[in-house]
């Protein structure tokens, strides 16, 4: 299986073009092959395969180190379109994918630079969470002997978002895995921990649903900056600073898409035998 290994700001992935590859990966290779000191080692693997739907250009699958198949990644997506442009599988500078469960615009602006159409923030939170009647911006988790205040919100993905007075210090390991598999999250959760330092820059580290903490979420910026806005505490056009590098992300609120521009690197080829 020939596959290339990419990064979008340090949140690493391997890439598989699917359209002239034929096999199968089971959870059990995924997870052989996402160890970081016998396989390969990534936080998500990425799969390009053909699209059935004359609307879109390709398909896009997401797969985290697990095994488990999840419907969005911000970073992956950037990654997803410059391998299109480097293995010349297009020639467009704007390329319409479709993922698990909704569809993306990726658009190569310069280089390595990619900006990625994410559509609409979704803050219909039932269907994340097991609880009703709650509003996105004023949630408790209740923590212990504590109540957490936290927002929510679904890129594709869902989102949990904690603001903190600083991300140098904020309990992103203990606090993300708890909150991650909660038992108001059925299918679990991201949770982002987010700083903001004015209204046009925040800090964010983001507890990745099955993976941990990375260096870089793209989805994890776009639902921090997102819940930012409708708050009114960021304006339409947010740089987030995060572990691996910085995001530009650029919303105009409600029923708007939201758009999120960064670097995609190419680090090698390889293949490996299954």
């Amino acid at each position: 299986m020939y596959f290339s290994k990419m990064h979008g700001l340090g949140n690493d992935f391997m890439v598989v073009n699917c359209i002239n590859q034929d096999f199968l990966l089971s959870s059990s290779i995924i997870k052989k092959l996402s160890d970081r000191y016998t396989g390969i080692g990534f936080d998500q693997l990425l799969l390009v395969e053909k699209s059935n739907n004359p609307l879109f250009d390709f398909n896009y699958r997401i797969f985290n180190s697990n095994g488990n198949e999840v419907e969005q990644c911000g970073n992956g997506a950037r990654c997803f379109g410059l391998f299109l442009l480097l293995k010349n599988l297009t020639s467009k500078k704007k390329i319409f994918v479709s993922t698990k469960k909704r569809s993306l615009i990726i658009e190569l602006i310069s280089n390595n630079m990619i900006k990625v159409n994410m559509n609409k923030p979704d803050f219909t939170l039932q269907n994340f969470t097991l609880l009703k009647n709650i509003s996105y911006d004023n949630f408790s988790i209740k923590l212990f002997k504590e109540s957490l205040i936290c927002s929510i919100v679904s890129i594709g993905n869902p989102h949990c978002i904690i603001k903190v007075q600083t991300i140098k210090h904020a309990p992103v390991n203990t606090l993300g895995k708890y909150i991650e598999r909660n038992v108001i999250f059925p299918k679990g959760i991201n949770v982002g921990f987010m700083e903001i330092i004015n209204k046009k820059n925040i800090k964010l580290r983001v507890y990745e649903r099955d993976v941990g903490e990375t260096y870089s979420c793209g989805s994890g910026a776009c639902a921090a900056v997102a819940v930012g806005i409708v708050q009114n505490l960021l304006s339409d056009t947010v740089e987030v600073d995060l572990l691996g590098g910085k995001l530009i992300i650029t919303w105009k609120g409600l029923g708007h898409s939201l758009y999120m521009t960064g670097p995609a690197k190419h680090v090698y080829d390889g293949y490996i035998y299954l």
